[in-house]
């Protein structure tokens, strides 16, 4: 009789129709009706690891228990989000840099020394980043994404890993950062951000030359000029709002 019921809640809980009533009822709560995929569930916050740990335990048995569970996890991140730790509602500065001319020499460089290369940049270019308070959100090869409280601290990271990458060398080759920096109010998801302002920060460093930090508008508007050498830049891509200006900034006494 027991293993009788424990078969038929079995079979109600995976029932295709109650589990798209739980869906649709996922639709109709606050936050994200998808959270559960590896990148929503990717931080290191209370909504984040249960909605993972969720995710793992039902991921052979999906069904009406998975989607309730997931429901909750969903409405405590949209909580949270809504009480300032979240998408939308924190102004911070994000960081993209890469390599100049880096993808060229990698093909004839081979795995070896581009790993050798690739290791000596990260500590040069994170140790700074950390210093100064930034965070690493994900790392792109031979670049990465960032994002700082506060502007001036991701300018200073990024002009002191710039010269302590002036020591580095492999094979011949010597790495040129560029760098784009741009402030906003990017949608956060899991442990990363999306959205037009990110969007932004990864067109600026595509303008960038080696060597080269560029910077938004909104960036100039939040740290002392007085220190920089500034030259405007013209930046016209898709993605970016029409009225975007970039600026090529230097500490002042600094050659290009």
């Amino acid at each position: 009789m027991r293993a009788r019921a424990l078969g038929a809640a079995k079979q109600l809980e995976q029932s295709p129709r109650l589990v798209t009533v739980a869906r649709l009822a996922r639709e109709i709560l606050p936050g994200d009706s998808r959270f559960g995929d590896p990148l929503s569930t990717a931080g290191d916050e209370g909504p984040q690891v249960v909605g993972r740990r969720v995710s793992q335990l039902t991921a052979k048995r999906p069904g009406a228990v998975r989607e309730a569970g997931l429901a909750a996890a969903q409405v405590w991140q949209s909580l949270s989000e809504a009480q300032g730790r979240g998408r939308g509602h924190d102004r911070v500065t994000i960081v993209f840099t890469d390599l100049h001319g880096f993808s060229g020499w990698a093909l004839n460089a081979g795995d070896t020394l581009v790993l050798e290369l690739l290791r000596d940049v990260g500590v040069v270019l994170e140790r700074p980043i950390e210093d100064r308070g930034g965070r690493v959100v994900k790392r792109l090869g031979d670049g990465l994404m960032a994002v700082f409280g506060e502007p001036g601290d991701a300018l200073a990271a990024l002009f002191d890993a710039r010269e302590g990458m002036a020591e580095l060398e492999v094979d011949g080759y010597r790495p040129k950062l560029r760098a784009g920096i741009h402030v906003g109010r990017p949608r956060k998801l899991g442990g990363d951000y999306l959205g037009v302002d990110v969007n932004v920060a990864a067109r600026l460093v595509e303008r960038a030359k080696a060597d080269e930090i560029v910077v938004s508008d909104d960036v100039l508007e939040t740290v002392d000029t007085d220190a920089l050498r500034v030259r405007r830049r013209r930046l016209k891509a898709k993605g970016t709002p029409k009225d975007l200006t970039a600026y090529a900034v230097e500490r002042s006494g600094e050659t290009s």
